[in-house]
C-alpha cells in the first residue's frame, strides 16, 4: 500500500483521497451541474473541436477529445460522504493533455496546498480498474511520465489549486487530466504572478451584494512539434492562456485574458505575462488551431475595447453587449467607487 501512496494513485482505490466520480460524457449539458461553470451555461466555441458543449468530428477524430464534469466525493469529520462537482475540462487524449478546464472563483483560499497524491481518470481508460503506470493507462498522461523527467518540466494546474474554495476542492485539482507539462521556472515565475494578480482582481472587483462570483477558463496550446513530447507520450504545450469574466455591483462586466509562451525562464529576466482583451486572445486561438469564430465567453462579454456603455444584467442574460473594464485607469476608478460606496 505504500508503494501504491508513493506513485500515482487511482481514483477508485484510496479511501482516504477524493474518489473518481467524474462524468465522462458525450456533451457537457448531460450534467446539468456542469453547466454552471460556464457563464451562462455556454461552453467555449472551438469550431471543429466543441460547439454548443458538444463535441464535433468524434467519429473522424476517434473519439480524441473527451469532455470530464469533474466530481469528487470527500469524508467529512461526521464520518459521512458528500459527493460535488467542482469544475470542467475538455481532454485531448491523444495529446494526453487538457484542452481546457473551466471553473468559477467564488472565495479567497483558505489553506495551503494540499501534499495530495496525483490521481487519473479510470474513466478514459478501456478497463475501469486501471494501475497507475505507463502499461495500462493508454489515454492519459500517468505520474511516471512526470517523474524525474530531467527537463525542469511541472505537472502544471489548469484549474489552479490556489483558486479552490476549500480544502476538499483544493485535493481534487489534483488530477491530472486537469494538468499539463509546464516549464518550472514558467510556473514558479511569470505564470505564477499573473495568477496572484487575477486571483487579487478578482477578489477586489467580482462582488454581488459583497459575494465573490466569477467564470474562468484557462487552457493549453498543444506543440506542433511531435518530438516535443514527455516521455515520448505527453504533448508539451507551446502556449497557456486563461481568461476571466464577472459581474459586479457596479452594473459593470469585467473581463481580461492573458496568452503566455510555455518556455523557461531566468529570474533575471523579470518577465511578466501582460493581459489582452478576450477579442486578442480568440485570435490567437484561432491562428493556433487554424480554426475561425472561436469564442471563449458568451456574447455577454463583449471584446470591443472602446465599449463604454454598461447594459443591465437583464440584457446580458439575452446575449446582449456588453463592454469590458480591462485598463488600469479604469480598475483604479472602479476600486475608488468601491471605497466611496464602503
Amino acid at each position: 500500500m505504500m508503494g501504491v501512496l508513493n506513485h500515482l494513485s487511482t481514483l477508485l482505490l484510496l479511501s482516504l483521497l477524493p474518489h473518481a466520480l467524474s462524468h465522462v460524457v458525450n456533451k457537457f449539458s448531460d450534467v446539468p451541474q456542469c453547466k454552471d461553470f460556464f457563464l451562462g451555461g455556454t461552453t467555449p466555441n472551438l469550431p471543429g473541436i466543441l460547439v454548443g458543449g458538444e463535441v464535433q468530428n468524434q467519429d473522424q477524430n476517434e473519439g480524441r477529445y473527451k469532455p470530464i464534469c469533474q466530481k469528487f466525493q470527500y469524508k467529512k469529520k461526521n464520518n459521512k460522504f458528500y459527493k460535488t462537482y467542482m469544475f470542467a475540462t475538455l481532454y485531448d487524449t491523444f495529446n494526453k493533455i487538457p484542452v481546457f478546464s473551466a471553473y468559477t472563483f467564488t472565495s479567497p483560499p483558505t489553506a495551503t496546498r494540499p501534499n495530495q497524491t496525483w490521481m487519473i481518470e479510470p474513466q478514459l481508460e478501456d478497463e475501469m480498474n486501471v494501475e497507475v503506470n505507463n502499461t495500462n493507462v493508454k489515454h492519459q498522461a500517468a505520474d511516471t511520465d512526470y517523474l524525474n523527467n530531467n527537463l525542469g518540466l511541472d505537472r502544471g494546474h489548469l484549474f489552479p489549486c490556489s483558486f479552490a474554495p476549500d480544502d476538499a476542492a483544493k485535493m481534487y485539482t489534483f488530477t491530472l487530466t486537469n494538468i499539463v507539462p509546464q516549464h518550472h521556472t514558467f510556473n514558479n515565475g511569470s505564470w505564477n504572478d499573473m495568477e496572484l494578480n487575477i486571483r487579487k482582481t478578482l477578489e477586489g472587483n467580482c462582488k454581488i451584494n459583497n459575494k465573490i462570483k466569477a467564470y474562468l477558463v484557462t487552457g493549453a496550446v498543444p506543440s506542433n512539434n511531435n518530438n516535443n513530447q514527455l516521455n515520448n507520450r505527453v504533448n508539451i504545450p507551446s502556449h497557456l492562456w486563461t481568461a476571466f469574466c464577472c459581474y459586479n455591483n457596479l452594473g459593470q462586466w469585467i473581463a481580461e485574458a492573458y496568452w503566455a509562451e510555455n518556455v523557461a525562464e531566468e529570474k533575471s529576466e523579470k518577465k511578466t505575462v501582460t493581459p489582452i482583451t478576450l477579442n486578442e486572445l480568440e485570435l490567437k486561438l484561432e491562428s493556433a488551431y487554424e480554426l475561425s469564430d472561436v469564442k471563449v465567453f458568451p456574447k455577454g462579454c463583449l471584446t470591443n475595447e472602446d465599449e463604454k456603455n454598461r447594459e443591465s444584467v437583464e440584457q446580458a442574460d439575452k446575449g446582449e453587449g456588453i463592454g469590458e473594464l480591462r485598463n488600469k485607469k479604469q480598475r483604479e476608478e472602479h476600486e475608488d467607487g468601491e471605497k466611496n460606496r464602503g
